[in-house]
């Protein structure tokens, strides 16, 4: 870590060193005209658009060069005023002045190099007796959510602390370097802040960003020929124009949740038509899942969770945990205006307008997707994420354990409950250890009398889902990030490659990861 007044960090840091920006020429230039100012910035950017549809907005982009197998880029963390189109203005943490941040586009056997600034104002002082209290709210750092690579050193290493400056108005500087791997799957993940105590509130903020890595799965002609939009949706709960800081159990109950795409509420987007796009979706909120539906329309899933699958699936409800993504295929139909609605949101998160020349554009019949199926397990591991209330005093009465195999041992085992231990992060103790290339099946339940959204996320390796509920699924479905069904189970194999380490495993609520719903794994040879 690297301390420097905030004058000097902008002397030595330009915005993206390295770095193409592919987004709109508007959006560019404002880059290059944020790269002069201070750090953070402290009005709000200008929203980029797509070229071919100046009404919608993108995040700008941030490409690997194609003469290089790097992309050297900044993420300036600081808070900001923000003009959130549909909004209005509100003062909220961000990477590059944005919500969301920018996209990062690279490459398998690519590096990306990240600079990260923290602009943020010192963390109140004082140390917490549990370490499953929310605290530390301008400390982060980096987790590439869904990537398959290193969890350790100073890659997707989540056990790593980019703390603020100790006095207003500095800055400190932390670095990180993520290997992606030759054989990684081409697809969509994202990036967010990790660090236990202030994860919920950093995405709750706005604090996210797409990552997309290019391959075969762009090459097919159908795919090729459709025009790509990102679907960013983030979870804001404000109140008086600025989300709060989680300092009490019930610090987000009773504020609405705003839904943004791309940082704006209910854009408009159009296609012809006929027209096919590919719509990278990404659930970057922290505390509501979606059940995505588009009047009129099928949307065609090709990948899961950046995951390529074996064929397109025709779907009328595309359902994402908070943390899931999904690529799908729309093509538009009959001209009229249409809009894409999720359960329990009163209002749509996005309108489509169909409009303009009729074209044809097929939709592919088959893709190089990873094939559904692992070897029998060797081993199996059996887990259940349990809620419980008012057990403790003080802000945070209430205890989310994950229970079973692995669980975290009791401090006290008299306290029953109310031990501080239970069944809660510790950062001292391994829950599980994971062997490269062995098959293992587990089942994680969502107990009784325990809250109804619980999504299970694992770090570093993808899973194969098998069954939900004990029904196995037609056909297996790779995933990252899976909600666990109120008073039910999942079941999925996993075979962890390529990594050994500490990762992590928890409930991507992420309320709930910061009151100790979360486990480290190690992967081991």
């Amino acid at each position: 870590m690297t301390t420097l007044p905030r004058r000097g960090v902008l002397k030595s840091l330009p915005l993206a060193a390295g770095a193409v920006l592919t987004a709109s020429s508007t959006s560019a230039h404002a880059a290059v005209r944020a790269s002069a100012r201070a750090v953070p910035p402290v009005r709000a950017r200008a929203v980029p658009r797509h070229e071919d549809d100046p009404g919608f907005p993108q995040p700008e982009t941030r490409s690997t060069p194609p003469w290089r197998r790097s992309l050297t880029t900044r993420l300036a963390v600081g808070l900001t005023e923000v003009a959130l189109p549909g909004v209005g203005t509100v003062l909220t943490r961000t990477y590059e002045g944005a919500v969301p941040g920018p996209t990062l586009r690279v490459r398998p056997g690519d590096d990306l190099q990240i600079t990260h600034v923290n602009a943020l104002p010192p963390d109140t002082a004082g140390a917490h007796r549990d370490v499953n209290v929310p605290h530390r709210f301008s400390t982060f750092n980096l987790h590439t959510h869904g990537m398959h690579v290193d969890p350790t050193g100073d890659a997707d290493n989540v056990f790593r602390a980019f703390g603020p400056a100790t006095e207003p108005g500095g800055t400190t500087v932390h670095r990180s370097r993520v290997t992606v791997p030759a054989g990684h799957p081409a697809g969509t993940f994202w990036y967010h802040p990790h660090h236990h105590g202030s994860t919920a509130t950093h995405v709750l903020n706005g604090m996210a960003g797409v990552i997309v890595v290019e391959g075969d799965v762009d090459e097919v002609p159908e795919i090729a020929a459709a025009r790509e939009v990102v679907v960013c949706v983030n979870e804001l709960r404000l109140n008086g124009g600025r989300v709060p800081d989680l300092t009490s159990e019930g610090a987000f109950e009773g504020l609405a949740s705003t839904f943004l795409v791309n940082g704006a509420r209910n854009p408009v987007l159009t296609i012809a038509p006929g027209e096919v796009q590919r719509w990278r979706i990404v659930h970057a909120g922290a505390l509501t899942p979606l059940s995505l539906r588009l009047d009129g329309h099928t949307m065609h899933r090709i990948a899961q969770d950046g995951i390529t699958l074996m064929a397109p699936v025709p779907s009328s409800t595309v359902a994402l945990p908070m943390g899931g993504r999904a690529d799908v295929l729309v093509r538009g139909g009959e001209p009229g205006t249409y809009e894409l609605i999720t359960d329990g949101v009163d209002r749509p998160l996005m309108t489509v307008v169909v409009t303009g020349p009729p074209r044809d554009m097929p939709l592919p019949a088959d893709l190089p997707g990873r094939p559904p199926s692992l070897p029998a397990p060797t081993r199996t591991r059996h887990m259940a994420f349990r809620s419980y209330s008012n057990v403790f005093s003080g802000a945070f009465p209430n205890a989310y354990r994950i229970l079973g195999d692995g669980e975290t041992p009791h401090a006290d085992v008299a306290a029953g409950p109310r031990d501080l231990a239970w069944g809660r992060f510790s950062p001292g103790h391994v829950n599980h250890r994971v062997r490269l290339g062995e098959v293992e099946e587990w089942t994680v339940t969502n107990g009784a009398h325990s809250h109804p959204h619980h999504p299970f996320h694992l770090h570093t390796n993808h899973f194969l889902l098998t069954a939900v509920n004990g029904r196995p699924l037609a056909t297996p479905v790779w995933h990252d990030t899976v909600g666990i069904p109120s008073r039910g189970t999942i079941t999925f194999r996993l075979c962890a490659e390529d990594f050994e380490g500490l990762s992590m495993l928890h409930c991507h609520q992420l309320q709930h990861e910061d009151q100790g719903m979360m486990q480290i794994v190690e992967y081991v040879r």
